[in-house]
């Protein structure tokens, strides 16, 4: 067999054994990644084809009170609400089942309301008093007649019938959907957006 020229044989064979030991080091090292390099295939090939599962539903108020679950004051208001309210100067909050405390005592008395609960605000201005009842379905669709007749601004938006009235220094907000009416009476102090902010977090 003809050599090739310019080849050394007493460099060739050293340098081949050396990088057949190299070669033979990084096998051994590399032994113990082989399970977790065919776990992370596997891995890979199963969430590629899983199904993915569906995204949890959001617990508003809501949905609490259609399942049966209890509901409390803090439930009611987003973060940002509720520090507002807190951080109020003199602000002292009472929870209960006191009946809603609007004027509208004509449509109050019709929708026999079952108050989930009152949340009763005092601050050194003013006070705002909410509460949270079921009703029958039918309250909303007499809602808007009840109360338009006792003075009060009422729209429907988002499967919703809103309606509101201002005397003097009272505010007072009704919002009927699902099932549910959310009443506000605010007296001096109204936080802005006060009746929005808090549809958000009932109904999301």
């Amino acid at each position: 067999m003809a050599r090739i020229g310019g080849r050394n044989s007493w460099i060739a064979v050293p340098a081949g054994m050396l990088c057949a030991a190299v070669v033979a080091s990084l096998v051994w090292l590399a032994l113990p990644m082989i399970p977790v390099a065919v776990a992370w295939v596997g891995d890979t090939l199963r969430s590629a084809t899983a199904p993915r599962p569906e995204a949890t539903p959001v617990q508003t108020p809501a949905r609490t009170a259609a399942d049966g679950g209890a509901i409390d004051c803090r439930t009611l208001y987003s973060d940002d609400l509720w520090n507002e309210l807190t951080w109020r100067e003199g602000s002292l909050l009472n929870q209960s089942m006191a009946a809603p405390a609007t004027a509208a005592t004509a449509f109050a008395d019709a929708a026999a309301p079952e108050v989930l609960v009152t949340c009763t605000w005092r601050f050194d201005s003013g006070g705002i008093v909410t509460t949270l009842s079921k009703v029958d379905a039918d309250a909303a669709t007499i809602a808007e007649a009840a109360l338009a007749g006792d003075g009060f601004s009422c729209r429907t938006a988002d499967a919703a019938t809103v309606c509101d009235r201002t005397r003097g220094a009272v505010l007072e907000e009704h919002t009927l959907r699902d099932g549910l009416w959310l009443v506000s009476v605010e007296t001096t102090w109204h936080p802005e957006d006060y009746g929005p902010r808090l549809d958000h977090t009932v109904w999301g």
